[in-house]
């Protein structure tokens, strides 16, 4: 490994160990020539994929992408960060143990919101209502039922609604 200071050829690891998902290999490192210390990451290689989108196309998987859209749902949910990183390095795991050279956006989508489901049920409707391109407020009740179970939804469609100014 080349030195990023000096930029000599020769360095020696000091420290190897797994970084705290471990997927990855931290190794601290010192230059023979300056001394300086510096870290690397090794992680293995993963496949490359393309994601073929609604209209045909095709462009190369992003995984910010994904993390960008869970970021969206999950806005003012209690919902960490790590948590919401957990769910895209467990989608990116599974598409790449796929070993698929393509896999369409509507598979990803899917895959996304069961994830979403367990973590945060709102960011689930949030994400969904985005990714399915609700047309109406029918769609989206319907969603809802589905998450719900149609018993719920039911007995809260039955339960009369008060007005709050009684309550006072």
């Amino acid at each position: 490994m080349k030195c990023p200071f000096c930029e000599a050829p020769d360095t020696k690891v000091i420290d190897s160990r797994p970084t705290e998902e471990g997927h990855a290999i931290r190794r601290r490192r010192a230059c023979d020539c300056c001394g300086k210390r510096f870290t690397t990451y090794e992680k293995v290689e993963e496949v490359f994929f393309m994601v073929v989108k609604r209209d045909g196309s095709r462009e190369s998987f992003d995984r910010n992408k994904i993390l960008n859209g869970i970021i969206r749902a999950c806005e003012k949910r209690p919902v960490t960060m790590d948590q919401m990183e957990a769910v895209v390095a467990e989608v990116e795991r599974g598409l790449n143990n796929m070993m698929e050279k393509e896999v369409t956006s509507a598979f990803i989508g899917e895959v996304v919101m069961e994830k979403l489901k367990d973590l945060d049920e709102v960011a689930y409707v949030r994400f969904a209502s985005v990714y399915r391109q609700f047309k109406d407020v029918n769609t989206f009740i319907a969603e809802i039922e589905k998450l719900l179970g149609s018993d719920a939804m039911g007995k809260l469609k039955k339960a009369p609604i008060k007005n709050p100014k009684e309550e006072f």
